[in-house]
């Protein structure tokens, strides 16, 4: 039985997942669109690769869209190879929102990425420039959302219709958690859902990859018109833009790093880590918890979370049914847990969740676990994050981790996240995929590279503090910010320090003071 890379599902978590659960998206506001399109730059084409120059020279077609947030709004489709080493291979769609900069003299294109792999910066933007950037910024930049390849309005991964998703992620085994019955039934059901991903993706899985993203970007970049890539990452959007230092160190502009992955580590080692990370975020939620009123538990943390314990194990031996006739187990509340755990201003939502749970309702605990899956009401999934988070997981980790490393994992996880521990492990649906990993895990340096910030929090759950500083190490010019408290990255989450660095060194080029602590 492999470690389910848990982490790798979390890692991802989607940024974007604080912006709802906190009430932060801005619905309200009604949507600016642009009567003209602002016009494209004449695309960078020096150093283009041999035989890419086409993609390279294309002219970009900008037609007027909208989104939630004031502000001036265009939209296109940029033409990418599907084959980064052949240009014949065939080609894919990659899906952009441009938000103008606001004063209209936009120092260039700042690309931004939300997280996942797998989730949409087209819709990160679209929904909310002002979540993922602050105003000065907006001001200053044409602010760009895309969807890399294989994710959401681009040329996307394909695999189970919603019926079939909804069993893959909420089905419940029949047999006791750790069986060789239990084990078959997840090994079948990843192996339905990785034919349905083959038979319905239109070749592309084997091109899914970081790698091949970043490659991507440089080629925005270029038709974007900057000799320069200026960007900015959420969670795997930071192992994204090192990826694009690594390959294009010298075209590196303004790049800010938020809430790190650290390219180095094996995915072994990242949920291990991630695992743990969440058990602290746990106990910090749970402290918060029991010094507040309304709390479903009592006593001490430790007592708490024992109590918490007993819950999920109950969940796990007696599913509760929702109202919709579906069940929720153990997995699915954890799920639940994680989601809510990415902002401390979701917290309220999880001691919802959990003294509903004890009462027998499973109703937020499910509406939480729906948000993180990126599942509606209606029963349809929003996008295809969990597909194309598969995707990308399961091409750039090598699944070289030997018996025993994963039995110390599972050791260590039992004693530094024991309340997690016993929902952490499963079956890896990339065992199963029918492509080998290509991706390796290495240090970054980028030699060459401009200053490159690197924005860490101290109890990120989902992207651990250590690897933020292990990142700013890593690269020749890396600059660490450190952001002290609670939560999922550390730009534009209310810390004028952190935010005031950022955005002098996006707008003005001032590099921050390496090991800046906020």
């Amino acid at each position: 039985m492999n470690t389910l890379r848990r982490a790798l599902t979390v890692a991802a978590a989607l940024t974007v997942a604080a912006v709802t659960l906190s009430g932060c998206l801005y619905a309200a506001i009604p949507p600016e669109t642009s009567s003209t399109p602002a016009p494209s730059r004449e695309p960078d084409l020096d150093g283009a690769p041999a035989g890419f120059e086409d993609f390279y020279g294309q002219t970009l077609d900008w037609t007027s869209c909208s989104g939630s947030d004031a502000g001036s709004y265009d939209c296109t489709d940029v033409t990418a190879p599907l084959d980064w080493t052949d240009p014949d291979a065939g080609t894919i769609q990659l899906a952009l929102i441009r938000r103008a900069a606001t004063d209209g003299d936009a120092l260039g294109s700042l690309l931004t990425n939300p997280g996942g792999p797998g989730a949409s910066g087209y819709d990160l933007i679209a929904d909310s420039a002002s979540f993922a950037v602050s105003g000065p910024v907006l001001d200053a930049y044409d602010v760009i959302g895309f969807d890399p390849r294989g994710v959401g309005r681009s040329t996307a991964v394909t695999c189970l219709d919603a019926a079939d998703m909804d069993r893959m992620l909420y089905d419940i085994p029949a047999d006791p958690r750790g069986s060789q019955g239990w084990t078959d039934e997840l090994t079948q059901r990843n192996t339905e859902f990785v034919d349905a991903c083959e038979a319905n993706s239109d070749g592309i899985l084997p091109f899914i990859t970081t790698d091949n993203a970043a490659r991507d970007m440089d080629l925005l970049r270029a038709v974007l018109g900057d000799n320069k890539l200026n960007y900015l990452g959420y969670s795997y959007g930071t192992f994204l833009g090192a990826t694009y230092a690594k390959l294009f160190p010298e075209r590196v502009g303004r790049m800010v790093l938020d809430g790190a992955i650290d390219p180095s580590v094996s995915g072994l080692d990242v949920s291990t880590t991630q695992a743990i990370g969440f058990e602290s975020a746990l106990r910090a939620y749970m402290a918060d918890c029991l010094a507040g009123r309304g709390c479903p538990f009592s006593g001490t943390v430790d007592q708490a979370m024992a109590d918490l314990g007993t819950l999920l194990a109950s969940v796990d031996a007696k599913p509760l049914q929702g109202d919709d006739g579906r069940m929720l187990g153990a997995d699915t509340l954890m799920t639940g847990i994680i989601a809510a755990l990415y902002a401390q201003d979701s917290w309220p939502y999880l001691t919802q969740a959990l003294s509903q749970a004890l009462q027998g309702d499973p109703s937020t605990a499910l509406l939480l676990a729906d948000f993180y899956n990126g599942r509606n009401d209606d029963g349809t999934y929003s996008d295809n994050s969990a597909e194309a988070f598969r995707a990308y997981n399961c091409m750039d980790y090598p699944l070289d981790t030997s018996q025993a490393d994963q039995d110390a994992s599972t050791a260590l996880i039992a004693q530094k996240a024991p309340t997690v521990a016993p929902y952490w492990q499963g079956v890896d649906v990339c065992a199963v995929w029918p492509y080998p990993p290509t991706g390796v895990r290495e240090r970054i340096t980028a030699d060459g590279a401009a200053p490159i910030v690197v924005v860490g929090t101290t109890n990120d759950p989902a992207t651990p503090y250590e690897w933020s500083v292990s990142l700013a190490e890593q690269l020749s010019s890396g600059v660490l910010i450190t952001r002290e408290g609670e939560g999922h990255t550390g730009y534009n989450k209310g810390n004028t320090c952190v935010d005031s660095a950022v955005e002098d060194y996006l707008v003005d080029g001032t590099v921050p003071q390496n090991g800046l602590s906020c």
